[in-house]
């Protein structure tokens, strides 16, 4: 006889159970802090480091667990774990293979929050953040010590866009046992296959093409060495990195369009960014499939896209003012970081102050080129430019 419960009980304790068998297309959200197991044994059987089975909601759903797969599959890799943002993928790498007394190498033009993760570790745990060219290649093993344990690169750099000859500098880092860690944002993983060019561990910040809608903060870390991932994982854990359902599926929407989408941008920001090679103001495009970027010759033997990403150089005759007045004159770009997403956006830098070496002179100003017309967006820098002098 089934027990009638007070109705406040029957709110927790439904008797209602939906038929199994049910599926659709879309990956179904999953909240859940707290996992429910079946028995004591189950309990005592799962292992979330082998995520053979779920314990926790930080530790994984299946819609977090399917959204690793997808990206695992995407980079060409074997283990995924997702962070909330990509700065958060990057410190979860830093805090797993580093530990006081040792080196780390990043490139002088990685992403600025990663730089100041750099300048932390160096302050506050003792351990060495070392600064190299990008375009350094193979001369990168000259840089190494004794106690360097990891190499980040980025290709290309996120603003000054400098793509750098992947292969050599792992096969150089790996003549000495050091890792190589690749942030592949620019290239959506479509782009360039990090693990296939040597990189031990891809991170990508899915807050951009993935997600395509400008509205997910989220990153990933992925692996193809089981025993890296679980170093990984320990720092997943310890850190307490989980995301949330809802913002998983919005990736996991996005993910069937990403290549259609990356595509779009890229066509449509090289033919924005050859017309701007034609204009007086612009003293150099640094978009890595044209002549002007520094490594397009890396460019071309290792990727097979651009994306809608890339920076151009103003003439030294204009000043900050100038070019400030020439973004706040855009009316289809939006101003604002990041990229990936259907709107167009154009972000001056003060790149001089980013860089200890900056040859160039000039504002440098990036653009995101977004998925509307092109042409369109040709005629409004066209008018900004104008409305600059």
């Amino acid at each position: 006889m089934t027990k009638i419960l007070s109705p406040q009980t029957a709110l927790i304790h439904p008797a209602y159970q939906p038929p199994a068998g049910f599926n659709a297309f879309p990956t179904a959200i999953h909240h859940a802090s707290t996992v429910l197991f079946e028995n004591v044994a189950a309990m005592r059987s799962g292992d979330w480091k082998d995520k053979n089975a779920y314990t926790y909601g930080l530790h994984g759903t299946p819609t977090t667990f399917t959204l690793e797969a997808r990206l695992a599959a995407i980079e060409g890799g074997t283990h995924c774990l997702l962070a909330p943002s990509g700065l958060a993928a990057i410190a979860m790498i830093d805090f797993a293979l580093l530990k006081t007394g040792d080196d780390v190498l990043l490139p002088d033009n990685v992403y600025n929050p990663n730089r100041e993760l750099g300048r932390w570790l160096e302050a506050d745990f003792g351990i060495t953040a070392r600064y190299y060219d990008p375009l350094v290649g193979a001369g990168i093993a000259e840089l190494i010590l004794p106690n360097t344990r990891l190499i980040w690169t980025e290709a290309p750099g996120s603003v000054s866009m400098e793509v750098p000859d992947l292969p050599a500098i792992c096969a150089a880092a790996h003549a000495r046992g050091v890792l190589v860690a690749l942030d592949n944002t620019w290239a959506a993983g479509l782009a360039l296959n990090g693990f296939d060019h040597g990189a031990d561990i891809v991170m990508q910040a899915l807050t951009k093409y993935q997600s395509g809608g400008s509205d997910v903060l989220m990153g990933a870390v992925i692996t193809r060495d089981r025993a890296i991932h679980d170093r990984l994982s320990l720092s997943h854990m310890r850190l307490g990195m989980g995301v949330g359902a809802d913002d998983a599926f919005l990736v996991l929407r996005g993910l069937p369009t990403m290549r259609l989408r990356f595509e779009a941008h890229d066509k449509a920001a090289r033919k924005v960014a050859a017309w701007l090679k034609t204009r007086p103001e612009i003293t150099r495009v640094l978009h890595p499939a044209l002549p002007d970027c520094p490594g397009h010759e890396t460019w071309q033997r290792d990727f097979t896209g651009a994306g809608g990403l890339f920076s151009v150089l103003f003439d030294a005759r204009y000043t900050e003012e100038q070019t400030d007045r020439f973004v706040d004159a855009l009316q289809l770009f939006g101003i604002g970081y990041s990229w990936g997403g259907a709107n167009s956006l154009a972000m001056p830098y003060r790149i001089a102050h980013m860089r200890k070496n900056w040859p160039d002179q000039g504002i440098l100003v990036r653009f995101n080129i977004g998925l509307e017309d092109a042409d369109d967006l040709i005629a409004d820098i066209e008018q900004a430019l104008e409305l600059m002098k």
